[in-house]
């Protein structure tokens, strides 16, 4: 999920401009078309028209099991509206403006903060007992985790991703490693004697770009991002120490400073030989470097104290002002059932967030899949709180300053600490 968190001032102000053109009383979709009321638990004869917005190129199919939970469910119709990552958040800002929108809507876990701080997404707890689909038990952790803010269970987790080590197997073995690098300090070992073996080859890709990486790493190290009094404490030792180890691939020529490369084809001819990323990535490599074909793998992110990963994903939520909470309720249940998300794998390779969907065979006997299912063990996503978004953009600013010039890396995170300060204040 790459959408762009805002921040609450964002809601009033698209509040007052709505009203101040007019717009409020037209807006959003009719959430009972049918002029009808919540059908409870969906049982009632009486017809209901549920509203989705699915998010991104996935969302297109996903009126195709829209229609099998019709097929269960002939008084529920399903109306899906697919919408770009890029439009979702601001067509989000108007809905939550006129009260008038979705009854479901696919959140990106980056957008949960700032929705449920404005109060527009509905608590799932009071459905738990009657959907038992929907329990947070059923899902990994950190996708728990994600859906959650503050004592209110927001979101039930649709799929997951997270990071881990793409490598290329052949020439980690010509430099002397027979499996992945594990740690570390093997990483390191790793990526600088696949640098030196010199004409423009560098030892593995560290995306500057990447916001998530620096704050990865640091958990890795034990970091604690906020004091007990939710302080900021970025320029706590384990977080300097971390980012000193990203910095130092850059400053000993193990990563390069600018990328200018696509990583795809470096990865293919060797450049690049090593590079952490999501597991969209697979089937990119399947397509674009079958060349390679028995000549890379996947691996669980090296270990410092522990190899916690980023998790990210989406969220089914239900929107506060819908008028057809029950039956909502009922469809996101149907789609957090482990059988369902499979079938929503199969049509869009979006990996499941229900563990038992992990038991079927596509996963559990896929070597690549297999490795994603052990990272999503050990995986977190970023902070829920509404700051998070202009924090870690702050972060990058300060990391390009590191890495570009080799400063001290101490009084650097000492000034992305007090900016992340003035940010929570």
């Amino acid at each position: 999920m790459r959408g762009v968190i805002g921040v609450k001032k964002n809601i009033k102000v698209m509040t007052a401009i709505l009203l101040s053109v007019g717009l409020l009383a037209g807006c959003g979709t009719n959430n009972n078309t049918s002029g009808g009321t919540d059908t409870g638990n969906g049982t009632s004869n009486e017809k209901v028209t549920l509203n989705v917005w699915g998010m991104g190129e996935e969302a297109k199919t996903l009126p195709k099991l829209a229609d099998e939970f019709t097929k269960e469910n002939p008084n529920i119709t399903v109306k899906v509206q697919a919408l770009p990552w890029n439009q979702g958040h601001e067509k989000m800002l108007t809905a939550v403006a006129s009260k008038k929108g979705p009854d479901v809507i696919q959140m990106g876990t980056s957008w949960i903060p700032e929705f449920a701080e404005a109060g527009v997404l509905t608590d799932l707890t009071p459905y738990l007992e009657q959907y038992p689909e929907l329990k947070p038990e059923n899902f990994y952790p950190g996708a728990v985790e994600s859906a959650k803010y503050g004592d209110k269970y927001v979101g039930s987790p649709w799929y997951v991703e997270t990071r881990v080590l793409y490598y290329r197997t052949d020439l980690l073995k010509e430099a002397g490693f027979n499996a992945a690098p594990a740690t570390w300090d093997e990483l390191s070992d790793a990526a600088k004697k696949l640098a030196a073996r010199g004409d423009g080859k560098y030892g593995i890709s560290i995306d500057p770009k990447e916001q998530s990486l620096g704050f990865m790493f640091s958990r890795q190290n034990g970091a604690q991002w906020f004091t007990e009094d939710g302080k900021p404490n970025f320029s706590d030792p384990k977080f300097v120490e971390a980012v000193e180890y990203l910095n130092s691939f850059f400053q000993n020529g193990s990563a390069p400073k600018d990328l200018g490369l696509d990583i795809i084809p470096a990865f293919k001819e060797g450049i690049l030989p090593m590079f952490i990323s999501g597991p969209w990535m697979i089937k990119l490599i399947q397509d674009q470097a079958p060349e390679i074909d028995g000549k890379w793998a996947m691996a669980v992110l090296p270990k410092k104290e522990n190899n916690i990963s980023l998790l990210g994903g989406s969220n089914l939520s239900i929107f506060e002002y819908s008028k057809n909470k029950d039956a909502a309720a009922k469809f996101i249940a149907y789609m957090s059932k482990p059988e369902t998300q499979i079938k929503w794998m199969e049509e869009t390779s979006s990996l499941p967030a229900a563990t038992a969907a992990w038991e079927n065979d596509m996963l559990k006997n896929d070597p690549n899949y297999k490795v994603i299912g052990d990272q999503l063990n050990a995986a977190q996503p970023m902070p829920v709180i509404t700051e998070w978004s202009p924090i870690s953009e702050n972060y990058l600013k300060h990391f390009e300053v590191i890495y570009r010039n080799n400063v001290d890396v101490k009084k650097e995170m000492e000034s992305f600490n007090n900016d992340a300060t003035k940010m929570m204040k």
